[in-house]
């Protein structure tokens, strides 16, 4: 679950109506969760067994597990129930759809659109790097360029140099974006219809991948005055070598199920921000 969506403290928020669990067809290559074990994998199989349905999930090192079909499962970080598939879902050769790294139906055959004028900005390059290897197939289709700032200092002069307006929208992907800090400040001075902020609640988009990814229990805590990637690297014991360590990070990403939803959630936002057409009022 997504624990920084959303506002705690605004009104009502204690009171929320009871969540709707979403039913979902348990089609081959959709990728889920088990909510009880953290084992995310694609959906090869389901079937009737005399103690009820099974589903059988594929991991991406080719590993296979079966669970009981029904409640306990997550999609896009949201509990779901998966259902048995009412019919095969099939492409053009009668094979289940394949779909991006996103988790997105593959659209065969397309070229890369145009660029838009809006644009997504991100702070590093290893942002850009991790952004482009998830949706990258999903970029192209829409025609989104990701660019990369080097760090969210000049934000505001770099806001002012694009020039958004209508048609022309720009998203901003920042770590760290938490009340109060610097980067928050900052963010404040460039709100605005056509720019939207947003960010997640990481020191450095390195901790927006799955530690289970990577076979480690955890990120390790970085004492203060230590560069942070430089003690993640000796509190794993990875050696001196960040850029080594970013390598061997992004390598182990396929796709959006080895993410963490602070961070999927932000982008798939600003996808459709700058992807929606601004409302022009009719003239009275």
């Amino acid at each position: 679950m997504d624990r920084y969506a959303g506002d705690v403290l605004a009104a009502g928020a204690a009171v929320a109506p009871r969540r709707q669990i979403l039913r979902v067809a348990a089609v081959t290559e959709l990728v889920v969760e088990d909510a009880g074990t953290g084992f995310c994998g694609a959906v090869v199989r389901w079937e009737k067994t005399a103690g009820g349905p099974t589903v059988t999930l594929e991991d991406r090192h080719g590993r296979q597990r079966v669970f009981p079909g029904g409640h306990g499962f997550l999609l896009d970080g949201a509990p779901v129930e998966l259902v048995r598939p009412t019919s095969p879902a099939t492409g053009s050769r009668g094979t289940a759809p394949v779909r991006t790294a996103s988790g997105s139906v593959a659209v065969p055959n397309v070229r890369a659109r145009v660029a838009r004028a809006g644009r997504i900005y991100v702070e590093g390059r290893h942002d850009a790097e991790l952004v482009e290897k998830v949706w990258g197939d999903d970029l192209r289709v829409e025609g989104i360029v990701v660019e990369h700032l080097g760090g969210v200092d000049d934000l505001v002069a770099e806001v002012r140099a694009f020039a958004p307006g209508p048609g022309r929208r720009l998203g901003v992907l920042v770590d760290h974006l938490l009340p109060g800090t610097k980067e928050w400040r900052i963010a404040a001075q460039v709100s605005s219809p056509h720019v939207r902020v947003l960010g997640h609640p990481y020191v450095d988009v390195w901790q927006a991948v799955r530690p289970g990814v990577l076979g480690i229990a955890g990120w390790p805590e970085v004492p203060m005055g230590v560069p942070w990637k430089e003690g993640v690297c000796a509190g794993l014991g990875w050696g001196l070598d960040p850029a080594a360590a970013w390598r061997r990070i992004l390598g182990a990403v396929r796709t959006y199920a080895d993410l963490e939803p602070s961070l999927l959630g932000r982008v798939e936002e600003l996808i459709d921000f700058v992807t929606t057409e601004d409302t022009v009022a009719p003239r009275p």
